[in-house]
């Protein structure tokens, strides 16, 4: 796991406010259920046999870990600005055309922790949002992915 304490994290607005909920159902709903599970499952009896208090706890654990993730995004996010129109950057919506087959796709640049390939959101540290950020609209670019070079050219900035 990326040690994300001391690492400045990129967020929207909208993905802090889903960090944020996340993180106050894991503490005021879940963490109570399974602090209840356990003392249930201990007064069972032999807790070296008890799959119940076992499962519990194992629950508990991945809880735990989750909200100190969650603390940390909390903690470390830099809220996305939307950008002037005549620059691209992190929050930036882009049309690119892919310059050997004339294909166009439309990107999100945001943060890492909100990528959604479904949604065409793609994260700030992926090879074509490297290769745009602070570029403008017109410009032709080559793409240094892992599977090799490739030149958009930036049709329009949204």
């Amino acid at each position: 796991m990326v040690d994300d304490k001391n690492r400045e994290i990129y967020l929207t607005q909208e993905g802090l406010e889903n960090v944020k909920e996340e993180l106050k159902v894991l503490k005021l709903e879940n963490r109570p259920e399974i602090i209840r599970a356990i003392k249930e499952a201990r007064a069972l009896g032999d807790l070296s046999e008890n799959a119940d208090y076992h499962s519990a706890r194992e629950e508990q654990a991945f809880i735990e870990s989750r909200i100190q993730e969650l603390e940390a995004l909390v903690d470390n996010a830099i809220i996305i600005k939307k950008n002037r129109k005549d620059e691209i950057g992190i929050g930036s919506t882009i049309v690119i055309e892919y310059t050997e087959d004339k294909e166009q796709e439309e990107y999100t640049i945001v943060g890492s922790k909100e990528t959604n390939p479904s949604e065409n959101k793609i994260s700030n540290e992926s090879p074509i949002a490297k290769s745009i950020i602070g570029h403008k609209k017109g410009e032709i670019l080559t793409v240094d992915s892992p599977n090799g070079k490739y030149e958009i050219k930036i049709i329009e900035i949204k």
